[in-house]
């Protein structure tokens, strides 16, 4: 696993040891930040159920503002701080060790440009997040939330402020790409 292009192009980064996390393979890793393309940079980077912290540091490598990673994991919350030092991207970064919907619940001073959902297969959590998310003011006008699934898992979901704006299908990986809906 390493970055993949910016200005920590090359860099290694290291795995949470043991079966916690599924890092997302550079191959997927790639083919999303082609879709996101300038949308990346000075965006406001919110990376949840974070493991390694890989999303996130790729997104501040290609210029985003700032990052926050929200891990409850131990092992994967030094993995993310020991990646950054590594990057040396831990400036624009900040960790944050909560649960995802404790989080969730909490005040933000500024809306995400960005908000990445790759939390553990097969237990609803990324329908549970984007649940969470909806309605609530946390994601800027033009945000976009992605969530990061197995084919297998995905369900339409009975959104009132997001809507489905596309689908990628990589392997065992589906990208599932949510957005306000256009107004006008």
């Amino acid at each position: 696993m390493r970055i993949i292009a910016g200005e920590a192009k090359g860099r290694k980064l290291i795995s949470v040891p043991g079966q916690a996390t599924r890092p997302i393979t550079d191959r997927v890793k790639e083919s999303l930040f082609n879709i996101l393309g300038r949308r990346v940079v000075n965006a406001l980077f919110l990376d949840l159920f974070a493991g390694t912290g890989s999303v996130g540091i790729e997104a501040l490598s290609r210029g985003a503002r700032r990052a926050v990673f929200v891990e409850r994991n131990r092992q994967a919350l030094k993995v993310i701080t020991e990646n950054l030092k590594t990057t040396g991207l831990a400036d624009r970064a900040q960790v944050v060790s909560s649960d995802v919907f404790k989080f969730l619940r909490g005040e933000f001073d500024e809306k995400f440009d960005i908000v990445y959902i790759a939390p553990p297969q097969y237990k609803g959590l990324w329908a549970k997040t984007l649940l969470a998310l909806d309605g609530r003011e946390l994601l800027a006008d033009e945000g976009l939330t992605v969530a990061q699934i197995h084919p297998k898992e995905f369900a339409s979901l009975d959104l009132r402020s997001l809507q489905l704006a596309d689908q990628r299908k990589y392997g065992s990986t589906l990208l599932c790409f949510y957005a306000r809906p256009e107004t006008g």
